[in-house]
């Protein structure tokens, strides 16, 4: 089979979504199909893989996006070649999906991985949230319509996109890990190794440093905690364009010796440096189907989050780990919980290690072909209409 995967940006950036479809990507070829990603970019870019086809945009500053309006013609004549195309942005990639994959019946998926309604907020502080709600609501429905399927990675954010007023099927895939690099880590770091004390209490965090993901009221929250107990440590592993805001905002706390925003880390270092820590915690609210924290989960850790969707679709509070409401205090007082009893840590960290099972990349891979290979059955019976054959053959012409 081949299959398009259309995203409005994608290496050198990284990002969860980019991870989400080089996991996919590679999974799906060793299966013996032919995966090509379709993006903008820089088209110099020298890839580390086959089949990554960008078209140029205009760099959008130093944000890693690059604005484009189309692809350029052998960018458009290979995706045209698709057995089926799966969008992961819905504006700018998804109405160009519709754009050149509908005239010629090639089925188009799409995943919904971002709770843009908060992302707004998050980055456009200004904007009235009437309006940004008001735009998703008018926009979401018909785009979906337009599908042939419209996938969400967990029930709540299935539940968002009915709130905006999608009434198209949804199918929920969650999102898949490789959960062999973080079962049994053959080299672990260790806590000495690494500046810390046997005894200390590491808690971790692996995401981007953006507004997006709270991460000033995770130092708030951290800052309670550590009042009453002198042995935890923060370790930020991520970078992004709030890294030098959180370092000076970190330094000005009584336990600024003891957060350490350690920046990018190399994806294959992390299983290992997981494996050294002790509870995961994280504050933002705009997950949709978090990676981290399955990661974290797989490398046997207990989760500490905030209830919301994305989070509270994969911590089962009080048994993965807790979540808390969305105030410092009462996240301090679960941390703390958390810190002080280790039979309690060791349990959930079990059974984390457990439930991570129903992400593993090849249950979800299997899942997602299942759905192709319905898309292309369904695809190939409405293919003998005069009207599909008179569009198909203006799109040869217009090649």
């Amino acid at each position: 089979m081949r299959i398009g995967m259309m995203v409005d940006l994608y290496k050198p950036h990284i990002s969860g979504i980019t991870n989400y479809i080089d996991l996919n990507k590679r999974h799906l070829e060793q299966l013996g199909h032919e995966v090509y990603v379709f993006t903008f970019g820089d088209p110099s870019y020298a890839d580390d893989e086959k089949n990554v086809i960008r078209s140029p945009g205009l760099p959008l500053v130093d944000t890693g996006y690059y604005l484009g309006l189309r692809y350029t013609i052998q960018a458009r004549k290979t995706l045209q070649t698709m057995d089926v195309v799966h969008v992961h942005h819905p504006f700018l990639s998804g109405r160009l999906a519709l754009q050149y994959c509908r005239p010629v019946r090639i089925p188009v998926a799409f995943t919904n991985h971002t709770r843009y309604d908060l992302y707004a907020q998050a980055y456009l502080p200004l904007l009235p949230d009437e309006i940004s709600a008001t735009f998703l609501q008018a926009y979401m429905p018909p785009f979906c319509q337009a599908l042939d399927l419209v996938i969400s990675p967990s029930q709540g954010m299935a539940e968002i996109l009915r709130g905006l007023g999608v009434a198209s099927p949804v199918e929920i895939v969650p999102n898949g890990v490789d959960l062999k690099r973080f079962h049994g880590v053959d080299q672990p770091c260790h806590k000495e190794d690494c500046g810390f004390h046997k005894d200390d209490l590491l808690l971790v965090f692996v995401g981007r440093l953006g507004p997006e993901k709270n991460l000033k009221f995770l130092l708030r929250a951290f800052t309670g905690a550590a009042e009453a107990l002198e042995n935890i440590h923060l370790l930020i592993i991520g970078d992004g364009p709030e890294k030098e805001e959180l370092q000076r905002l970190a330094a000005q706390t009584a336990s600024s010796q003891r957060v350490h925003i350690i920046g990018f880390m190399e994806y294959e270092r992390l299983p290992a440096y997981l494996a050294m820590c002790d509870v995961f915690v994280t504050a933002s609210i705009t997950e949709v189907h978090p990676l981290s924290v399955i990661e974290a989960m797989a490398a046997g850790l207990p989760t500490l989050g905030i209830h919301s969707v994305g989070v509270g679709d994969t911590v089962v509070d009080g048994m993965t780990g807790f979540l808390s409401s969305h105030d410092p205090a009462a996240f301090s007082a679960h941390l703390t919980r958390l810190c002080l009893d280790k039979a309690l840590r060791q349990k959930m960290g079990l059974r984390s290690r457990r439930e991570s099972e129903v992400f593993d990349i090849s249950r979800t891979t299997r899942l997602m072909l299942a759905l192709y290979e319905r898309m292309v059955f369904d695809g190939a019976n409405r293919r003998h209409g005069l009207r599909y054959r008179v569009r198909s053959l203006v799109e040869k012409w217009k090649r």
